[in-house]
């Protein structure tokens, strides 16, 4: 009976062994495998991307603001006004200017010490921050493409329809072209941030965010490739990211809105390129 029992404990105690042999080599291969083999430079949701000493990781855990809406109702889309300084006018409802967003990220990146504000993109120039709903704006002679959207704190863009209003206006009585400068309804891309220079804690951490109208982006289908310093990146999910490793002094961002084969698609602002600097 002893020796049977001794038999018994022993064939268990192997088998228990194996067992944890078995399972070792599984949890050191999968912990392995995101660093083995070549990085990955496509985003489909939340994981890291890293090449050449740049991060570039997604987020969308920021405080949501699902019923905002914003209406711009002066200037009237396509229409002409006066030369010189143009007047905007926008109707904001259950997002409140000048509130500090909150959230996990407003104090990882550079954030606005006067709350939450517009983005008003003319052209696809660097916006400018606006933190009352009626302001004016210099603006010359001509057809002009006018980008709003409501922006958290910390520059991030709210994205869902409500939140923005994309319109041609003319200044001045020149004449108009014969074609739009843009198809409103088409797909667009619209660059957002970086912008300008970032120090201190603010520069460990920089945000990229853009916008898009009239388009999503899904892996085979349209994408976003964002060139940083000459790296590539091709993202496939439209959300912010955190950019890291940035080196100090000047640095270049080129995005382009792609269609599933790499195709940049026609419009005048799908390929933009802005530089920005990061304060040693």
């Amino acid at each position: 009976m002893k020796t049977s029992h001794w038999l018994l404990c022993s064939t268990l105690t192997l088998a228990a062994l194996a067992g944890c042999e078995t399972s070792k080599p599984a949890t050191d291969v999968s912990a392995s495998a995101g660093t083995a083999g070549t990085t990955n430079r496509t985003s489909t949701s939340g994981e890291s991307m890293e090449s050449n000493g740049i991060r570039l990781t997604p987020f969308n855990d920021s405080p949501k603001f699902p019923e905002a809406q914003m209406q711009l109702r002066q200037p009237i889309a396509n229409s002409t006004v006066p030369s010189g300084e143009v007047t905007f006018n926008y109707q904001i409802t259950n997002f409140q200017l000048t509130k500090m967003s909150g959230g996990p990220h407003m104090a990882e990146m550079a954030n606005s010490m006067k709350g939450q504000h517009i983005h008003n993109i003319v052209d696809n120039e660097p916006y400018t921050a606006h933190y009352e709903t009626t302001f004016t704006k210099a603006i010359p002679d001509g057809q002009h493409v006018v980008l709003s959207f409501l922006s958290r704190s910390y520059h991030e863009s709210l994205k869902h329809r409500g939140a923005y209003d994309l319109r041609i206006i003319n200044v001045g009585n020149g004449a108009k072209p014969a074609t739009p400068i843009i198809n409103v309804n088409g797909p667009n891309l619209f660059y957002s941030r970086p912008k300008d220079t970032y120090s201190g804690a603010d520069a460990k951490r920089v945000m990229l965010d853009f916008y898009l109208v009239n388009t999503t982006l899904e892996p085979g289908g349209n994408r976003v490739r964002a060139t940083i310093n000459g790296t590539e990146f091709m993202i496939e999910k439209w959300q912010p990211y955190m950019m890291e490793g940035l080196p100090a002094g000047e640095n270049t961002v080129k995005l382009e809105l792609v269609d599933g084969s790499g195709t940049l698609i026609r419009g005048p602002y799908n390929s933009v390129t802005r530089k920005f600097t990061v304060a040693p």
